[in-house]
């Protein structure tokens, strides 16, 4: 079953130093200390990847938020009662967990790049053209793979800008009968952005040690985010990628609402 059911599995992982507790500001703390851990992180797992004729071995580590991981703890109680059930439901409405894949060496790095990525099923997974998140993911692991460091933020709980899929069907709909991206969040009574990136500021403090990131990004909100939680970022690396003539007016939406996004021309398209 789960390690957080056994406790045996748990206490070893954390004797291992493969499952450690964070406070907001990264730090690492015990589950009685203060205010209590904020984030619980999994890791390092190796995952390798290839890249061409290449293969690059990368960390990946998991994290959550203890107010999730918390109603699982005490669910995961019942399940030698035959509560398995309940407990599985309860995974999957209340777990959103995230992921950091680095290569080896991003802890030591001066100033590695890195990319929060929000979840698109859409676009990472389907691969769907109408906006550029798919391309994006690609990207952003061949640029860190040719930079020999960095590190992919993969934010689960953020599709369709935190609404989720089924609501981001929806608002696929909206956008056909004319609405935007954001004028579609805001039709179903849902804000144009509700994401939240504070989760991912925490665990870059904890694994840069408070050293500096490049943010492979064209949104000013991530930074803002990084900044406010304590994670210096020392600059936003432009990346504009899979422009199409499916995303043209999407992307125009994005730079619109504050988006380092160039002016789109149609020499941009690769469609």
């Amino acid at each position: 079953m789960f390690a957080y059911v056994d406790p045996g599995i748990r206490e070893r992982l954390e004797n291992d130093h493969r499952l450690v507790m964070l406070d907001r500001s990264g730090s690492p703390v015990s589950e009685t200390s203060g205010a209590g851990p904020f984030i619980s992180l999994l890791g390092p797992i190796p995952l390798p990847r290839r890249f061409g004729d290449h293969e690059r071995v990368f960390h990946w580590y998991a994290f959550v938020r203890r107010v999730q991981l918390g109603k699982v703890l005490h669910a995961a109680q019942g399940v030698p009662l035959g509560g398995e059930e309940a407990f599985r439901e309860l995974l999957q409405t209340n777990m959103s967990v995230n992921s950091v894949l680095a290569l080896p060496g991003f802890v030591e790095h001066p100033n590695p790049l890195v990319r929060i990525h929000s979840c698109c099923m859409t676009g990472d997974v389907f691969g769907s053209m109408r906006c550029e998140c798919g391309p994006q993911l690609d990207a952003a692991f061949q640029r860190i793979h040719e930079e020999g460091a960095g590190a992919v933020v993969y934010m689960s709980g953020h599709e369709g800008r935190g609404i989720g899929l089924w609501a981001k069907a929806v608002t696929y709909l909206l956008q056909d009968d004319g609405q935007d991206t954001y004028q579609a969040n805001v039709s179903l009574g849902l804000p144009e952005d509700s994401r939240d990136f504070s989760d991912a500021a925490v665990v870059l403090r904890h694994l840069r040690r408070g050293g500096p990131i490049r943010l492979l990004s064209n949104n000013p909100l991530k930074h803002e985010h990084l900044t406010r939680m304590g994670q210096q970022v020392s600059r936003m690396v432009p990346f504009l990628v899979g422009v199409s003539c499916h995303n043209m007016r999407y992307l125009g939406s994005k730079r619109e609402k504050g988006h380092l996004i160039p002016e789109l021309r149609p020499d941009h398209r690769r469609d």
